[in-house]
């Protein structure tokens, strides 16, 4: 593997980790009726991160309700490893 490559993937950890953690820490303000994390910025941090939104969903049976996550989450991961595998066969080769 590409040192590049590794390091994008050893960056992408982190961040999958905090998004899984914001996904979290909406819920749990859900739950005690507190201030939320706006829906958009929920998205915006799937974009950056759409695995571990996605396992934040499943985890906290959070927003498992609401197409714009249970489509559009799942929508965000595809494009993600669709860009990630181009990006791969483009720096391999």
């Amino acid at each position: 593997m590409m040192p590049g490559i590794k390091a994008a993937l050893i960056a992408y950890l982190p961040v999958n980790l905090i998004v899984f953690a914001m996904y979290g820490i909406d819920k749990a303000k859900a739950v005690r009726n507190e201030w939320r994390i706006p829906e958009k910025t929920l998205i915006g941090l799937a974009v950056l991160g759409a695995p571990g939104a996605l396992l934040a969903m499943f985890a906290f049976r959070h927003k498992i309700r609401k197409p714009k996550f249970y489509i559009g989450v799942p929508l965000i991961l595809i494009a993600e490893v669709i860009v990630l595998f181009f990006i791969y066969t483009k720096t391999a080769g």
